[in-house]
Protein backbone atom coordinates (compact mmCIF):
# COMPACT_ATOMS: atom_id res chain seq x y z
CA UNK A 1 0.00 0.00 0.00
CA UNK A 2 1.27 3.40 -1.07
CA UNK A 3 -0.18 6.85 0.17
CA UNK A 4 -0.99 8.44 -3.60
CA UNK A 5 -2.15 12.36 -3.61
CA UNK A 6 -4.19 12.92 -6.73
CA UNK A 7 -4.52 16.82 -7.54
CA UNK A 8 -7.88 17.17 -9.39
CA UNK A 9 -9.12 13.26 -10.02
CA UNK A 10 -13.21 14.49 -10.36
CA UNK A 11 -13.68 13.60 -13.96
CA UNK A 12 -12.96 11.14 -17.05
CA UNK A 13 -9.39 9.31 -16.94
CA UNK A 14 -8.59 11.62 -13.73
CA UNK A 15 -11.66 9.97 -11.98
CA UNK A 16 -11.18 6.82 -13.06
CA UNK A 17 -7.14 6.22 -11.81
CA UNK A 18 -8.27 7.67 -8.45
CA UNK A 19 -10.93 4.22 -8.15
CA UNK A 20 -8.36 1.79 -9.43
CA UNK A 21 -6.03 3.24 -7.02
CA UNK A 22 -8.35 2.75 -4.23
CA UNK A 23 -9.21 -0.50 -5.82
CA UNK A 24 -5.70 -1.44 -5.61
CA UNK A 25 -5.25 -1.03 -2.11
CA UNK A 26 -3.47 2.77 -1.79
CA UNK A 27 -4.47 4.81 0.28
CA UNK A 28 -5.84 7.83 -1.43
CA UNK A 29 -5.99 11.56 -0.98
CA UNK A 30 -7.50 13.70 -3.79
CA UNK A 31 -7.20 17.56 -3.77
CA UNK A 32 -9.83 19.76 -5.99
CA UNK A 33 -12.26 22.77 -5.28
CA UNK A 34 -15.32 20.29 -4.07
CA UNK A 35 -17.22 20.39 -6.85
CA UNK A 36 -17.65 16.22 -7.11
CA UNK A 37 -16.76 14.62 -4.15
CA UNK A 38 -14.24 11.26 -4.78
CA UNK A 39 -15.44 7.81 -4.00
CA UNK A 40 -16.11 6.84 -0.42
CA UNK A 41 -13.43 5.64 1.31
CA UNK A 42 -10.99 8.03 -0.59
CA UNK A 43 -10.06 11.71 1.57
CA UNK A 44 -10.86 14.45 0.36
CA UNK A 45 -9.08 18.08 1.09
CA UNK A 46 -10.75 20.76 -0.30
CA UNK A 47 -8.88 23.60 -1.84
CA UNK A 48 -7.77 26.05 -4.57
CA UNK A 49 -4.21 24.77 -5.80
CA UNK A 50 -3.73 28.38 -7.00
CA UNK A 51 -3.99 29.24 -3.48
CA UNK A 52 -0.54 28.37 -1.86
CA UNK A 53 -1.69 29.47 1.73
CA UNK A 54 -4.82 27.08 1.02
CA UNK A 55 -3.38 24.06 0.02
CA UNK A 56 -0.46 24.30 2.39
CA UNK A 57 -3.43 24.56 4.93
CA UNK A 58 -5.49 21.70 3.88
CA UNK A 59 -2.62 19.42 3.80
CA UNK A 60 -1.53 20.29 7.00
CA UNK A 61 1.46 17.41 8.37
CA UNK A 62 0.62 14.81 5.60
CA UNK A 63 3.05 13.55 3.80
CA UNK A 64 2.78 11.10 0.23
CA UNK A 65 4.74 8.38 -1.01
CA UNK A 66 3.26 9.93 -5.08
CA UNK A 67 1.41 13.10 -6.11
CA UNK A 68 -0.48 12.20 -9.34
CA UNK A 69 -1.04 16.26 -10.48
CA UNK A 70 -4.02 15.86 -13.21
CA UNK A 71 -4.51 19.29 -13.34
CA UNK A 72 -1.22 21.88 -13.34
CA UNK A 73 -1.70 23.89 -16.69
CA UNK A 74 1.21 26.91 -16.16
CA UNK A 75 4.43 27.45 -14.83
CA UNK A 76 2.66 29.52 -11.55
CA UNK A 77 0.90 26.42 -10.58
CA UNK A 78 3.98 24.14 -11.48
CA UNK A 79 6.30 26.28 -8.96
CA UNK A 80 3.31 26.35 -6.46
CA UNK A 81 3.44 22.79 -6.28
CA UNK A 82 6.87 22.38 -6.48
CA UNK A 83 7.05 24.83 -3.45
CA UNK A 84 4.28 22.77 -1.24
CA UNK A 85 5.66 19.33 -2.00
CA UNK A 86 8.68 19.21 -1.23
CA UNK A 87 9.77 17.59 1.60
CA UNK A 88 6.04 15.91 1.44
CA UNK A 89 6.49 13.03 -1.16
CA UNK A 90 9.14 11.43 -3.16
CA UNK A 91 7.93 11.28 -6.56
CA UNK A 92 5.52 13.68 -8.69
CA UNK A 93 3.73 12.42 -11.48
CA UNK A 94 2.09 15.31 -14.13
CA UNK A 95 -0.31 14.51 -16.53
CA UNK A 96 0.70 16.88 -19.77
CA UNK A 97 -0.46 16.46 -23.55
CA UNK A 98 0.23 15.76 -27.17
CA UNK A 99 0.08 19.60 -27.77
CA UNK A 100 3.39 19.80 -26.33
CA UNK A 101 4.79 19.15 -29.84
CA UNK A 102 2.78 20.95 -31.48
CA UNK A 103 5.31 23.08 -34.20
CA UNK A 104 2.43 25.96 -34.85
CA UNK A 105 3.00 26.87 -30.86
CA UNK A 106 7.07 27.02 -30.79
CA UNK A 107 10.18 26.75 -32.09
CA UNK A 108 10.80 23.01 -32.25
CA UNK A 109 12.98 20.77 -34.07
CA UNK A 110 11.96 19.52 -37.09
CA UNK A 111 10.97 16.22 -37.63
CA UNK A 112 10.39 14.64 -41.01
CA UNK A 113 6.71 13.93 -41.87
CA UNK A 114 5.79 9.89 -40.64
CA UNK A 115 8.09 9.77 -37.94
CA UNK A 116 7.16 9.36 -34.53
CA UNK A 117 7.80 11.83 -32.55
CA UNK A 118 10.48 11.44 -29.66
CA UNK A 119 10.12 12.71 -26.13
CA UNK A 120 13.42 14.26 -26.99
CA UNK A 121 11.94 16.95 -29.10
CA UNK A 122 10.92 18.97 -26.25
CA UNK A 123 13.15 18.59 -23.56
CA UNK A 124 12.07 20.63 -19.75
CA UNK A 125 15.32 20.25 -17.84
CA UNK A 126 16.11 22.98 -20.93
CA UNK A 127 13.07 25.05 -21.20
CA UNK A 128 13.09 28.44 -20.74
CA UNK A 129 9.85 29.15 -17.92
CA UNK A 130 8.08 32.30 -18.20
CA UNK A 131 6.24 32.72 -14.38
CA UNK A 132 5.49 36.88 -15.47
CA UNK A 133 3.17 36.25 -18.66
CA UNK A 134 -0.29 36.72 -18.21
CA UNK A 135 -1.39 33.16 -16.96
CA UNK A 136 -4.16 33.62 -14.38
CA UNK A 137 -6.24 35.63 -17.61
CA UNK A 138 -7.96 32.49 -18.81
CA UNK A 139 -8.50 33.73 -22.42
CA UNK A 140 -4.67 34.06 -22.55
CA UNK A 141 -4.24 30.25 -21.03
CA UNK A 142 -6.67 28.97 -23.37
CA UNK A 143 -4.78 30.41 -26.40
CA UNK A 144 -1.32 29.84 -24.86
CA UNK A 145 -2.08 25.54 -23.46
CA UNK A 146 1.09 23.85 -25.13
CA UNK A 147 3.09 26.54 -23.98
CA UNK A 148 1.56 26.21 -20.61
CA UNK A 149 1.95 22.51 -19.87
CA UNK A 150 5.84 23.17 -21.73
CA UNK A 151 6.86 25.57 -18.86
CA UNK A 152 4.99 23.31 -16.01
CA UNK A 153 6.55 20.57 -17.08
CA UNK A 154 9.99 22.67 -16.97
CA UNK A 155 9.58 23.91 -13.73
CA UNK A 156 9.19 21.05 -12.18
CA UNK A 157 11.78 19.58 -13.98
CA UNK A 158 14.28 21.65 -13.10
CA UNK A 159 12.82 22.19 -8.82
CA UNK A 160 14.91 19.08 -8.35
CA UNK A 161 12.77 18.39 -5.02
CA UNK A 162 11.81 15.18 -5.89
CA UNK A 163 11.60 12.71 -8.19
CA UNK A 164 9.76 14.08 -11.43
CA UNK A 165 7.96 12.37 -14.34
CA UNK A 166 5.27 14.02 -16.95
CA UNK A 167 3.03 11.55 -18.86
CA UNK A 168 2.34 13.45 -21.93
CA UNK A 169 -1.09 11.90 -23.04
CA UNK A 170 -2.13 11.50 -26.90
CA UNK A 171 -5.86 12.64 -27.57
CA UNK A 172 -7.93 10.85 -25.04
CA UNK A 173 -11.64 8.91 -26.30
CA UNK A 174 -13.73 6.75 -24.96
CA UNK A 175 -16.50 7.16 -22.18
CA UNK A 176 -19.48 8.52 -24.10
CA UNK A 177 -20.61 11.61 -22.25
CA UNK A 178 -17.71 11.28 -20.21
CA UNK A 179 -15.47 12.78 -23.04
CA UNK A 180 -16.12 16.14 -21.89
CA UNK A 181 -14.10 17.73 -24.82
CA UNK A 182 -16.66 16.48 -27.19
CA UNK A 183 -14.42 15.23 -30.11
CA UNK A 184 -15.43 12.53 -30.72
CA UNK A 185 -19.00 13.36 -30.82
CA UNK A 186 -18.40 15.74 -33.35
CA UNK A 187 -17.27 13.60 -35.88
CA UNK A 188 -19.95 10.86 -34.72
CA UNK A 189 -22.97 13.41 -35.27
CA UNK A 190 -21.97 14.90 -38.58
CA UNK A 191 -21.38 11.49 -39.93
CA UNK A 192 -24.54 10.56 -39.20
CA UNK A 193 -26.43 13.44 -40.16
CA UNK A 194 -25.08 14.13 -43.32
CA UNK A 195 -22.82 17.03 -42.55
CA UNK A 196 -19.79 18.01 -44.18
CA UNK A 197 -16.57 17.08 -41.65
CA UNK A 198 -14.15 20.26 -42.51
CA UNK A 199 -10.52 18.95 -43.06
CA UNK A 200 -7.32 20.08 -44.63
CA UNK A 201 -6.47 19.28 -48.09
CA UNK A 202 -3.43 16.72 -47.06
CA UNK A 203 -4.29 15.96 -43.43
CA UNK A 204 -1.53 14.20 -41.57
CA UNK A 205 -1.95 11.15 -39.00
CA UNK A 206 -2.38 11.98 -35.19
CA UNK A 207 -2.27 9.11 -32.36
CA UNK A 208 -5.02 8.61 -29.45
CA UNK A 209 -5.75 6.79 -26.22
CA UNK A 210 -8.22 5.47 -24.55
CA UNK A 211 -9.70 6.45 -21.30
CA UNK A 212 -9.29 3.27 -19.43
CA UNK A 213 -5.61 2.66 -20.71
CA UNK A 214 -4.56 6.09 -19.73
CA UNK A 215 -5.41 5.49 -15.97
CA UNK A 216 -4.15 2.79 -16.55
CA UNK A 217 -0.79 3.91 -17.83
CA UNK A 218 -1.04 6.74 -14.86
CA UNK A 219 -1.29 3.89 -12.25
CA UNK A 220 1.49 1.94 -13.42
CA UNK A 221 3.35 5.35 -13.67
CA UNK A 222 2.73 6.29 -9.89
CA UNK A 223 3.03 2.57 -8.26
CA UNK A 224 4.82 0.63 -10.27
CA UNK A 225 7.99 1.80 -11.84
CA UNK A 226 10.38 4.94 -11.46
CA UNK A 227 10.95 5.88 -14.74
CA UNK A 228 12.05 10.61 -14.58
CA UNK A 229 11.32 13.03 -17.48
CA UNK A 230 8.75 12.75 -20.26
CA UNK A 231 7.05 9.92 -21.47
CA UNK A 232 4.53 9.25 -24.23
CA UNK A 233 1.32 7.71 -23.74
CA UNK A 234 -0.73 6.63 -27.25
CA UNK A 235 -2.32 3.65 -28.11
CA UNK A 236 -0.65 1.93 -31.74
CA UNK A 237 -2.22 3.22 -34.58
CA UNK A 238 -1.95 6.53 -36.12
CA UNK A 239 -4.90 7.71 -37.39
CA UNK A 240 -5.93 11.04 -39.77
CA UNK A 241 -8.99 12.91 -40.29
CA UNK A 242 -10.14 10.97 -43.08
CA UNK A 243 -9.19 7.86 -42.12
CA UNK A 244 -10.92 8.32 -38.62
CA UNK A 245 -14.16 9.66 -40.31
CA UNK A 246 -14.11 6.61 -42.55
CA UNK A 247 -14.08 4.00 -39.29
CA UNK A 248 -16.98 5.97 -37.90
CA UNK A 249 -18.69 6.11 -40.99
CA UNK A 250 -18.52 2.45 -41.71
CA UNK A 251 -19.68 1.38 -38.26
CA UNK A 252 -22.75 3.85 -38.21
CA UNK A 253 -22.99 2.55 -42.09
CA UNK A 254 -23.20 5.14 -44.20
CA UNK A 255 -20.64 7.88 -45.53
CA UNK A 256 -18.53 10.67 -44.58
CA UNK A 257 -19.07 13.83 -46.43
CA UNK A 258 -15.98 16.06 -46.18
CA UNK A 259 -15.05 20.22 -47.18
CA UNK A 260 -11.52 20.96 -47.74
CA UNK A 261 -10.04 23.78 -45.94
CA UNK A 262 -7.53 26.15 -47.33
CA UNK A 263 -3.23 26.50 -45.51
CA UNK A 264 -3.85 26.59 -41.76
CA UNK A 265 -6.39 26.42 -39.64
CA UNK A 266 -9.43 29.15 -39.92
CA UNK A 267 -8.35 29.83 -43.33
CA UNK A 268 -10.66 28.02 -45.98
CA UNK A 269 -13.79 28.29 -47.28
CA UNK A 270 -15.47 30.24 -44.82
CA UNK A 271 -14.35 33.28 -43.56
CA UNK A 272 -12.49 31.99 -40.44
CA UNK A 273 -13.71 28.94 -40.92
CA UNK A 274 -11.75 25.98 -39.01
CA UNK A 275 -11.01 22.41 -40.06
CA UNK A 276 -12.25 19.87 -37.52
CA UNK A 277 -10.41 18.57 -34.31
CA UNK A 278 -8.07 16.06 -35.01
CA UNK A 279 -7.42 17.60 -38.54
CA UNK A 280 -3.91 18.35 -38.70
CA UNK A 281 -2.04 20.21 -41.41
CA UNK A 282 1.42 19.57 -39.55
CA UNK A 283 3.43 16.70 -37.79
CA UNK A 284 3.60 15.67 -34.55
CA UNK A 285 1.92 12.57 -33.75
CA UNK A 286 4.36 10.66 -30.69
CA UNK A 287 6.21 7.78 -30.54
CA UNK A 288 4.95 5.57 -27.68
CA UNK A 289 8.23 3.59 -27.63
CA UNK A 290 9.80 5.01 -24.33
CA UNK A 291 6.98 3.58 -22.26
CA UNK A 292 7.17 -0.14 -23.94
CA UNK A 293 10.88 0.03 -23.29
CA UNK A 294 9.89 0.48 -19.90
CA UNK A 295 7.29 -2.27 -20.28
CA UNK A 296 3.69 -0.87 -20.66
CA UNK A 297 2.53 -2.42 -23.32
CA UNK A 298 -0.37 -0.47 -25.13
CA UNK A 299 -3.75 -1.51 -27.17
CA UNK A 300 -4.21 -0.73 -30.79
CA UNK A 301 -6.67 2.05 -31.88
CA UNK A 302 -9.09 -0.30 -33.71
CA UNK A 303 -9.16 -2.50 -30.74
CA UNK A 304 -11.27 0.06 -28.94
CA UNK A 305 -12.14 2.99 -31.39
CA UNK A 306 -15.54 1.12 -32.12
CA UNK A 307 -17.14 0.80 -28.94
CA UNK A 308 -15.84 4.70 -28.06
CA UNK A 309 -18.14 5.30 -31.66
CA UNK A 310 -20.92 3.08 -29.97
CA UNK A 311 -20.83 4.82 -26.47
CA UNK A 312 -20.93 8.43 -28.57
CA UNK A 313 -23.82 7.33 -30.51
CA UNK A 314 -25.89 6.70 -27.38
CA UNK A 315 -24.93 9.74 -26.07
CA UNK A 316 -26.81 12.81 -26.34
CA UNK A 317 -25.16 15.03 -28.15
CA UNK A 318 -24.42 18.48 -25.67
CA UNK A 319 -20.91 19.08 -25.65
CA UNK A 320 -18.61 21.53 -27.75
CA UNK A 321 -15.70 20.58 -29.45
CA UNK A 322 -12.41 21.55 -28.06
CA UNK A 323 -8.67 21.57 -29.53
CA UNK A 324 -6.62 19.90 -26.59
CA UNK A 325 -5.91 16.60 -25.24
Amino acid sequence: MQRICVIGGSRYFGKLLVQRLQAAGHQVTVINRGSVPPPAGVEHLVADRDDEAALVAALGARSFDVVVDQVCYTPVQAAIAARVFSGRTQRYVMTSTIEVYDPATAALPEIPSGTPIPERTVDPATWRVQTNLPWHDAAYLEGHYAEGKRQAEAVLTQHHGFDFATVRSAHVLGGGSQEFTGRLAHYVERITQGIQVTVHAHPLPTVFIHYRELADLLLWAATATDFTGPLNACSDGPLDVRALSALIATQVGTEALYRTVGAGVGVGVGVGEPASPFSFDRHYAMSNARAKELGFRFSHTAQWLPEAVAEALSTPSDTTATATA
